[in-house]
């Protein structure tokens, strides 16, 4: 046994001898210049404007770069297949030599260790030859040198070479503004090719895969099946030589190497550990794609997935059974898989599609990769050295049980942890908007008193006459004619309960309440039921007052419509004479009034999401029926507004202004009742029209529904003389209708027109939209409506 140890001792001494002696040069020959030093000799030809010899050092450091890529696979696939050095399993030592046994295993495994070691050596030459720092390594996997050498490639006119470089650039850093800028010009350049831009770093599994799905998504499987193929091999490729490439220096974290002072075993096993993570990153740094937020996910199985369907296309179920039976190694529980396997052994017959197994490949590459888990995971469980699992498919048996009770423990921790976050974030969030709004409060009640904007309408009285903040009452808003008729289009259009889910007396059974949204009246003007003028002026007369009230309240953001009703609400006579209740309780617009408590919660249901109301007033010939402000109690009046014909109330929607409207004892009270809010995701004009029957999708508009839209208005409309051009500003949604004004969908844009637009009849129910028009002849861009739930109103 002496003799045996001695024997082993002195070859590992010579071994070692032999290693250091040489100082070993490399097999290879290293003798380029090291990328780093070819990487700095470029930046420094760019910064004085040598630019073929940046050209020169930048293409020579990514060739550089490549070979000592190529070296390092080499050696390092090399040396494992010369000497691998695995003990041998069936070598047990006999009693007599149990006490040397530990120790000539142990000789053995880290003989096979320096022998590796010493051929690594050799062949790689010394370490200082082909290292290559961490921040040089980074801007080379950002693929800096194409940055440096598209400009220089269009400075000495090689146009050709500059679109790829920037391309190859761009495709590894999609959210470079500039390059893309670059590309957009080589795209206006004569003699410019599609062909020329390509990326010049493309990984060929993943360029095979991408035009393996492509064509299969195109149904066309027998194009797609060798490019899948190709994949699968290139892949396999690719991996081996990314796992070769891990068996690097081991990484200190930071600064910790100045502390770090591991006995041998921890420090091999720190080290051995870090390499088998690295290579089990290899499937998540295969499954990436700069064009890609995230990894594909399970990759290499999903070529399986891929390859079984298109194989049963072209009729080929032998295949077809083999990557089915392939793609369940890795999820054996597939419900889908197992019953195309099912329908792929019939069509086959069973006795043939049993003799039939997975591929070979993906067993070894399953049974080594699970091998390595086990032990990632033995190492999280027993030293703490953390290792995220980058493939779904692991059995949970591979997972020690007490590290899965850990990781569930973990999870529940965090979710918890997050919820409590959360809460903690809408409460914060919650104080922060309710100081905005104090603030806010302040700020109006000293900036209200703008200009009304149009003649004839007078301030009757503010803030200060009406006893509280941010309230505002105005005569002369419409004409008596104007208020006529819209009384009569309310009269003649208006469905009893519209507005509040059908019911006729939502707020009080002593009233009717009839009302009509702008939708409506417009719809029913294009059926031709009701005047489409009177329609308009519906229209109009709430923008009217829309903007009357950002100007009196100098809001620096636009108001947005929330909800319009124009409603009556008509005394019941037969029920008048003992009656004590409201025609509408007393109210806040965006929360919920508790009037005991002297609390309004801003919660759902409320409209939380009200900022501003206004009352447009129709008619004052009626009993009762005043408008009323109080405290919160919703008992001590603070001020009262008799209705009239033009006149309309404006206040601020929050717990500064609870109001009500008195009981209306006699006759028929009409008004346009109108919410606006700030924020434009809850606008009903600007994201899309509701209520009635949805519009149908119409595949044939020339565009795709565009995420804003104005209804039947527009903002202002401009024609440049010089270009023909007719411009649009802000959207406008078209209703059905005959064409006016030469704009028809899909016909060219011809003359100049400030009105509203209509277009040929498309359906009873039918929209479209029509964005920005550009220069005259070009088409009009449309596309279909959205039908969203209505939202309901109070209307005071």
């Amino acid at each position: 046994m002496a003799a045996r140890v001695l024997k082993l001792l002195t070859t590992l001494l010579a071994l070692v001898a032999a290693a250091s002696q040489a100082e070993v040069e490399s097999e290879a020959g290293w003798g380029m210049v090291t990328p780093d030093l070819l990487f700095a000799e470029g930046t420094a030809a760019y910064a004085r404007g040598d630019w073929p010899g940046v050209v020169l050092s930048m293409e020579r450091a990514l060739r550089s770069r490549a070979a000592l890529r190529a070296l390092r696979l080499r050696c390092r696939t090399q040396c494992a297949a010369d000497l691998p050095w695995e003990l041998d399993p069936d070598w047990s030592p006999s009693p007599a030599q149990a006490s040397g046994a530990a120790a000539l295993r142990d000789l053995s495994f880290f003989g096979g260790l320096l022998r590796r070691a010493a051929c690594l050596r050799r062949c790689l030459g010394p370490p200082a030859a082909h290292s290559l720092s961490e921040e040089m390594e980074l801007e080379f996997r950002k693929r800096s040198p194409y940055n440096y050498l598209q400009v220089a490639y269009f400075k000495i006119n090689k146009l050709e070479k500059a679109v790829a470089a920037a391309h190859t650039f761009f495709v590894g850093n999609p959210e470079h503004m500039e390059m893309r800028q670059n590309l957009d010009y080589y795209q206006t350049m004569s003699g410019v090719k599609e062909a020329d831009f390509k990326d010049l770093e493309t990984q060929p599994h993943m360029q095979e895969f991408r035009l393996g799905v492509r064509l299969y998504s195109e149904e066309q499987p027998q194009e797609a099946v060798p490019h899948l193929e190709a994949a699968l091999q290139e892949y396999f490729v690719a991996y081996e030589e990314c796992r070769a490439l891990c068996e690097g220096p081991y990484d200190y974290d930071g600064y910790n190497y100045l502390e770090y002072n591991a006995d041998l075993f921890q420090a091999i096993t720190d080290h051995y550990i870090q390499v088998l993570s690295c290579k089990q990153n290899c499937v998540t740094e295969l499954a990436s794609h700069p064009s890609r937020e995230k990894p594909f996910e399970d990759f290499l199985p999903s070529h399986y997935n891929y390859l079984q369907f298109a194989y049963y296309n072209i009729g080929n179920y032998t295949q077809a059974v083999e990557c089915a039976k392939t793609y369940l190694l890795f999820f054996p529980n597939d419900e889908v898989m197992n019953q195309n396997l099912a329908y792929y052994a019939a069509m086959l017959g069973e006795e043939h599609a049993r003799s039939i197994g997975p591929r070979e490949s993906a067993k070894e590459y399953r049974q080594r990769s699970l091998l390595e888990k086990e032990l990632l995971f033995f190492a999280y469980d027993v030293f703490g050295i953390p290792f995220v699992d980058p493939d779904s498919w692991t059995p949970e048996e591979v997972i020690p049980k007490r590290l899965q009770e850990k990781q569930k423990s973990e999870r529940e921790t965090a979710v918890r942890i997050s919820q409590e976050i959360g809460n903690l974030m809408k409460e914060i969030e919650t104080l922060v908007e309710e100081k905005t709004k104090e603030s806010l409060d302040v700020s109006r009640l000293t900036r209200e008193g703008g200009p009304l904007l149009y003649e004839g309408i007078s301030l009757t009285m503010n803030s200060k006459l009406l006893n509280g903040s941010q309230r505002v009452v105005m005569d002369g808003v419409i004409s008596d004619h104007e208020c006529q008729e819209l009384q009569r289009l309310t009269n003649v259009a208006a469905t009893s309960g519209d507005g509040y889910r059908g019911q006729t007396s939502p707020h009080t059974p002593n009233e009717k309440f009839y009302g009509v949204t702008v939708f409506k009246a417009l719809k029913l003007g294009q059926e031709g039921k009701v005047p489409l003028q009177s329609a308009h002026l519906y229209y109009n007369v709430t923008e009217k007052v829309r903007r009357i009230m950002e100007s009196y309240f100098r809001l620096d953001t636009p108001l947005y419509f929330s909800y319009s009703h124009l409603v009556c609400r008509t005394a019941i006579e037969e029920v008048q004479a003992e009656r004590k209740d409201d025609s509408h309780p007393v109210h806040v617009d965006n929360c919920i009034l508790n009037a005991e408590t002297l609390v309004c919660v801003k919660e759902p249901p409320a409209y939380t999401f009200r900022d501003y109301s206004a009352i447009l007033y129709l008619n004052g010939d009626f009993d009762g029926g005043n408008f009323y402000f109080t405290e919160l109690d919703a008992k001590t009046v603070t001020a009262e507004v008799q209705p009239q014909c033009g006149r309309a109330v404006g206040f601020s929607s929050g717990t500064e202004n609870p109001h009500g409207v008195k009981a209306v004892t006699r006759g028929q009270r009409c008004a346009i009742a109108l919410w606006f809010t700030l924020d434009p995701r809850h606008s009903e004009r600007e994201s899309s029209w509701c209520c009635g029957d949805p519009f149908p999708e119409r595949p044939w508009f020339a565009f795709p529904f565009p995420s804003h839209c104005q209804w039947l208005r527009h903002e202002r409309t401009t024609w440049d003389t010089s270009s023909n051009a007719l411009s649009l500003w802000s959207h406008c949604l078209v209703l059905p209708g005959p064409a006016v004004n030469g704009i028809q969908v899909g016909k060219e844009v011809k003359t100049r027109s400030d009105a509203e637009f209509l277009v040929p009849s498309l359906g009873p129910t039918s929209a479209v939209l029509v964005q920005r028009v550009g220069p005259a002849g070009k088409e009009m861009s449309l596309g279909p409506l959205r039908n969203l739930p209505c939202p309901l109103g109070s209307s005071s």
